[in-house]
């Protein structure tokens, strides 16, 4: 019987018990007999002692060392370009933050299988997770979230069936052999965020689909608003100013990027419209600024 590979992928930088609780999790995974799981995580100058608890404790991980600047979108490509070596059946995307229940990967192997050629033969599966304490929808499978702005989404809830949505977090996601080899890498214009999102909208671009799995497939908090978001309100205008072109904020070279690739026509209106809220809230207040990004 010839076994299926999973080349499961992460980056991680500095959140050192938080990496080794969602390997554990990957450790713990009740999968098929016909399937094995081979891990590969970058880690970008983890100064916490990372990469050394990890080859202590799961020395079976294959750890890339990054130069600390990688963040997400350059740590999971480089992580993926490590992946594709092997030639593995599936990628699977997992945050070094997200903890998998133990049924999750095995879940998600039956969910695709299941899916067969239902709307197209790229499909690619995202799963859901929630927040430990509350039990509320954190990150998963994204849906456009009005009609007139091509470039804002919302969460999908999961059901008990696999949903279709638009695009996703990369938080939980399975991409068999055939869309990588389509598809690609993540792509380095993206520095942090956007990639997982730009992804999604490249596989439906190549004609494929990307679909929810039912249930949920793991825990994961949300991300707080801190200093280094530029959206928070907290901050004044040249301190948000500052943080917008950082790499956790919306640096005005790749969303442009994205804009021209995903709105259509009139990119250049939506692309202006996050910068256009910041300068509106700086002078108007901050309930302007989000009235016109809708």
């Amino acid at each position: 019987m010839k076994r299926k590979s999973i080349a499961a992928i992460a980056t991680c930088h500095n959140r050192k018990d938080k990496t080794l609780a969602s390997l554990e999790a990957l450790f713990k995974q009740r999968l098929p007999d016909d399937v094995e799981l081979n891990i590969y995580l970058v880690d970008d100058a983890s100064t916490d002692g990372t990469a050394e608890a990890v080859a202590q404790t799961y020395p079976q991980v294959k750890t890339i060392p990054g130069n600390g600047s990688l963040f997400w979108n350059g740590g999971m490509r480089v992580a993926f370009r490590e992946a594709e070596k092997a030639d593995p059946d599936y990628y699977l995307w997992f945050n070094d933050d997200t903890k998998l229940y133990p049924d999750a990967v095995a879940k998600l192997l039956s969910t695709y299988q299941n899916l067969g050629d239902r709307a197209s033969a790229k499909n690619i599966l995202v799963g859901s997770t929630c927040d430990p304490d509350t039990g509320k929808l954190t990150y998963g499978g994204m849906v456009r979230s009005t009609w007139w702005h091509p470039l804002k989404f919302r969460l999908l809830p999961p059901s008990q069936e696999p949903q279709p949505c638009h695009t996703m977090n990369g938080n939980c996601v399975l991409i068999p052999r055939s869309v990588a080899e389509v598809v690609g890498n993540l792509d380095p214009n993206f520095i942090h965020s956007s990639g997982d999102m730009d992804y999604g909208l490249r596989v439906r671009q190549q004609g494929g689909q990307v679909w929810l799995a039912p249930g949920y497939v793991g825990t994961c908090s949300t991300n707080s608003p801190d200093n280094n978001i530029w959206e928070n309100q907290n901050l004044n205008f040249a301190q948000r100013l500052k943080k917008v072109s950082q790499p956790k904020g919306l640096p005005v070279g790749e969303w442009k990027v994205f804009a021209q690739r995903h709105a259509g026509p009139l990119w250049p209106f939506y692309w202006g419209l996050p910068y256009i809220r910041l300068l509106l809230a700086a002078v108007f207040g901050e309930k302007m600024g989000s009235q016109i990004n809708g």
